[in-house]
């Protein structure tokens, strides 16, 4: 089917419909006309000609949005393929962290993101130059560590040239990313997404920089990605609660997204700061070549953990719907209100005990696994 065939009605019949951005979790049938959502209701009438799908059973949710991944497949070490994973994770849009720099975006654009349609590719352009270049088992080399590599100029120029798609900037500060750069990594891509009026979304592994520096600079709207990651950095006290500068940060509006990866998401971590009443605000998976065979896998996945660590089904579909949604400013996303592009995640909730590890090896026990069994994509059943 071409990704411009949106003439055939889709009606999705008898499933679990949540869609928190209306504060929808009922029974009912989801009906798509045109490329778009067209009515959510019980018992809608059958149009002529129109694909009906018996979805009784399972969940039907706004087109997932996984805030992190890295998806520049075949151009960079790090990349994925997100045509693949969006078979296997009922994933409709994925926002590319900073793969692509100013200077290898026009082939993440022409070869990868082009092509993937209609699977959504939505980048965040990465103040380095090359992007990330160097991430693999065997090589790895921070893009922020040499400040030759970051020339504002050029990054505030391709952002605009790419404004249809570019919906952020992306840095990657810390020890493993920025090295003796420290902080400045960080104040340069602030400028640049001060210049171009797009949000940051802000990577911190090991200090330096310190948590706090980095808290102290993001703005309302602000990303702090890998939000719940292991001590160092963590956002948690040692003795519970949760820091200071991370309350101050949510409460001036920094967005909170887990961005799991293979290195940055701790049960432990996550525990004290759900205890603390903080929850998550987006959780992506930050899937790539060292974390899609584990522990992250994909979005869906990465939402049955926190499902498993107590939050509720709606709670973790909005973090992975509208609230991502609003994070890279496309309210016609992650939603299924009348007239919202026609994107749905079909999955089924399993009662079967299943294993969920966590980046430092602790494995807990869920209730319920979460299985992808369908995806729609501008409003025609793709998968």
């Amino acid at each position: 089917m071409s990704h411009d065939d949106t003439t055939r009605d889709l009606l999705l019949r008898g499933a679990r419909v949540i869609d928190p951005s209306q504060g929808l979790d009922q029974v009912s049938d989801v009906l798509f006309s045109n490329g778009v959502v067209a009515k959510i209701g019980v018992d809608l009438p059958v149009t002529a000609g129109a694909d009906v799908r018996d979805v009784r059973g399972k969940v039907v949710t706004p087109g997932l949005i996984d805030l992190h991944t890295h998806v520049y497949w075949g151009g960079t070490s790090i990349g994925v393929d997100a045509v693949a994973l969006a078979r296997t994770s009922a994933t409709a849009t994925f926002v590319d962290a900073g793969t692509a720099g100013p200077g290898n975006f026009p082939g993440f654009r022409k070869h990868v993101i082009e092509p993937a349609l209609p699977v959504r590719i939505l980048p965040l352009l990465n103040l380095s130059f090359a992007g990330i270049f160097a991430f693999s088992d065997t090589v790895m080399v921070g893009e922020s560590e040499d400040l030759r590599m970051l020339d504002l100029k050029e990054c505030v120029r391709v952002a605009r040239e790419n404004a249809d798609l570019v919906v952020g900037i992306k840095v990657r500060v810390g020890r493993g990313a920025s090295g003796n750069a420290g902080i400045a990594p960080m104040d340069m891509a602030l400028e640049v997404a001060e210049a171009t009026g797009l949000p940051l979304m802000a990577h911190l592994d090991h200090p330096p920089p310190s948590r706090l520096e980095v808290m102290s600079r993001l703005r309302p709207g602000d990303i702090l990605t890998h939000c719940f990651r292991p001590f160092p950095n963590a956002p948690s006290q040692p003795g519970g609660g949760v820091r200071p500068e991370v309350l101050a940060a949510r409460a001036r509006g920094v967005i909170f997204d887990i961005g799991h990866g293979a290195g940055s998401c701790g049960f432990a971590t996550s525990r004290a700061m759900l205890a603390a009443g903080f929850k998550p605000d987006v959780i992506s998976s930050d899937v790539h070549i060292l974390s899609i065979n584990g522990p992250a896998f994909d979005l869906l996945q990465t939402l049955a953990k926190f499902h498993a660590l107590g939050m509720t089904l709606p709670e973790v579909v909005a973090c992975g719907t509208s609230n991502a949604a609003r994070a890279i400013r496309r309210p016609d996303l992650g939603s299924l209100k009348p007239g919202s592009v026609g994107d749905a995640s079909i999955f089924e909730v399993l009662a079967e005990p299943t294993p969920y590890k966590d980046v430092l090896g602790e494995v807990i026990t869920g209730k319920h696994r979460f299985a992808a069994r369908g995806l729609v994509l501008r409003g025609q059943w793709w998968h």
